[in-house]
């Protein structure tokens, strides 16, 4: 029999409300306690998904019952014998992957933002799901990775779930989707698109097998699943991802999807690709080879590891990989991404302040509640966790017999294969006992310190060049270089679209001139500014050569003189130089090139 029924209606699509009746046949007779998450696993930030419900109420045999609130996400029912009904609505106006969102076009939730957890019982659980009661949402259907238990053409039905990990580790989309389906080691896959967008179907879906088979193929065609689906909302402007057990949910642009026609896949798609690479990665790394800290976790509170650089930094540095191994890109093209991450760290002076390890523990707040200054002070662990670990990859091909494929293999076989939760620097102990080098002081520097990484050194030994050179331009992310440097710098970030300051770094000339933030730039010597044409201005000015801004803060009209800086060389370009022997082979080896 299951601990709770849940019930789920988008039975207001109009006002974004989702209406939720759980139902325990044998609740606690001294008072049935539920507890709402206050975050969801894979995004470290508490958000208090409590906040959204509305109209709670509970009744057993059919008579309203008192509730009491123990905290901002728990409640307590009085006693009574049961069956205890739970009744409430979540206002679902979230287009992130990371909580819920209906309207008349699309419902989607995550199990932690919907569904109160009946203390004292853990499974198994069964979800209903009811179709909207409007016109406007006929020819609904539902997408989902779990269990249907008797479920209509559609998806509108009962499934079932074995514990509460469970039950809310399988988001939901409902619409008018469009789904697009292919097999992977005979397990069915689907990319299912809600949104309007135009697209190569057929490129779309031959790219995504060849990805799958071969992250599946790292690990030996493991894990065994029902099915796994990549749940993505197609909007105007928006990128993201989270990992669950047997899908992923995913926000894309509808420029990064293969359009008809394209002889070569534009960087946008190569992004989007990356970015389902990443998360089904995380099939693995996150989802079954999980840090103790977060697998202990009830959710309620912050649960901290040192340990992000593994789980998201080593499948940010496989996510491009792993497009190069299934014969997406070249290796140029995969050095230019590699050399688009080096860049985004050298560019973050906040890597200089803050160690990997610090930036995994303080994720709950300086990753994931940025402001302007965040640059300045924080690094990010996906971008230099990514760095990390191919660090880790090359000192392992260089010095042992083993790579970072065989130690991630072998944390699968450890602790993913049986759920064995990780324990703090696993990864570590595990890369320095499979490969029997003493990698103490090499852990040290790259987790612990805010030393630069020894990026051109190791990749020298893999006959890959790594030149730093000045931006050509905002827009220049890094990789091989088409046009002029930039002579300098004001040290200055604008707001995408606008002229409005979104960043000062430290030790610039903008920070010498105490510019801030929200300044609103108006005229860079006496020549207008706008977004477009920021970086031509900065084209005619020499290094100490005094220049006036124009500029509004708040409402009043500045100006202020400063002296622009020669503009550093923080760009990275990465690229095949002549190898034979031994360079030759471990390139190959790595590269296949």
């Amino acid at each position: 029999m299951s601990v709770a029924v849940y019930r789920v209606q988008p039975v207001a699509p109009r006002e974004h409300l989702f209406e939720v009746l759980c139902t325990v046949a044998a609740p606690n007779p001294a008072g049935q306690v539920f507890r709402l998450p206050s975050w969801i696993r894979g995004s470290y930030l508490v958000r208090d998904f409590a906040k959204h419900v509305v109209d709670l109420t509970a009744s057993c045999g059919g008579q309203r019952i008192a509730l009491e609130r123990l905290d901002k996400r728990s409640l307590r029912c009085a006693p009574c014998a049961g069956p205890l009904q739970l009744r409430y609505r979540v206002y679902a106006f979230d287009v992130s992957v990371r909580k819920a969102y209906l309207d008349l076009r699309r419902g989607f939730f995550n199990g932690s933002s919907l569904f109160y957890r009946p203390e004292g019982g853990d499974g198994p659980f069964e979800l209903e799901l009811l179709r909207p009661d409007d016109a406007a949402c006929d020819g609904w259907r539902v997408a989902t990775a779990m269990r249907p238990l008797a479920v209509d053409a559609d998806g509108f039905g009962r499934y079932r779930a074995e514990d509460y990990e469970e039950l809310i580790d399988h988001p939901v989309e409902m619409g008018r989707f469009e789904r697009l389906e292919f097999d992977v080691d005979g397990i069915p896959h689907a990319l299912v698109l809600a949104g309007r967008c135009t697209l190569d179907r057929q490129r779309v879906t031959e790219d995504l097998q060849r990805i799958c088979a071969t992250e599946r193929a790292m690990f030996g065609g493991e894990p065994s699943l029902p099915q796994y689906l990549f749940l993505t909302n197609v909007v105007g402007s928006g990128y993201g991802g989270l990992e669950h057990r047997s899908s992923t949910a995913l926000i894309c642009s509808r420029g990064d999807l293969p359009q008809p026609g394209a002889s070569q896949p534009s960087q946008d798609y190569i992004g989007f690709l990356g970015l389902c690479s990443h998360e089904y990665f995380h099939l693995w790394n996150v989802k079954r080879i999980t840090a103790q800290a977060f697998a202990e976790s009830d959710l309620g509170a912050e649960a901290y590891t040192r340990d992000l650089w593994h789980y998201e930094g080593v499948t940010s540095y496989y996510d491009d990989l792993l497009l190069l191994r299934a014969g997406i890109i070249d290796a140029p093209r995969y050095l230019d991404l590699l050399s688009v991450q080096a860049t985004r760290v050298e560019r973050t002076p906040g890597a200089a302040v803050q160690s990997l390890a610090d930036a995994s523990f303080e994720a709950w707040t300086k990753h994931y509640q940025p402001d302007e200054n965040t640059p300045n002070q924080a690094v990010s662990y996906y971008s230099k966790g990514a760095l990390a670990a191919l660090c880790l990859d090359l000192i392992l091909r260089l010095k042992s017999t083993v790579t970072l494929d065989d130690v991630m293999r072998a944390a699968w076989q450890r602790w993913g294969r049986t759920q064995t939760p990780v324990p703090e620097g696993g990864l570590e102990q595990l890369a320095q006992s499979l490969s029997g080098l003493d990698l103490r002081a090499f852990f040290d520097g790259l987790l612990r310190s805010t030393d630069p990484l020894p990026l051109t050194d190791l990749l020298a030994e893999f006959g890959v060049s790594a030149q730093r050179r000045p931006a050509q331009g905002s827009a220049d992310n890094g990789g091989r270089a088409t046009a002029r440097a930039l002579p300098c710098t004001l040290g200055i970030k604008l707001r995408g679209g606008s002229a409005t300051v979104a960043t000062v770094y430290s030790e610039s000339a903008a920070a010498a001139a105490a510019i801030h933030a929200g300044d609103q730039i108006v005229a860079l010597d006496g020549q207008r500014v706008t977004h477009a044409n920021w970086d031509a201005l900065q084209m005619s000015l020499q290094p100490d050569q005094t220049v006036s801004l124009h500029l509004f803060r708040d409402d009043e009209l500045m100006t202020v003189e400063l002296k622009p800086k020669a503009a550093p060389a923080d760009t990275w370009t990465l690229s095949l130089q002549h190898a034979d022997g031994v360079v030759a082979d471990r390139r190959r080896a790595w590269l296949g090139v």
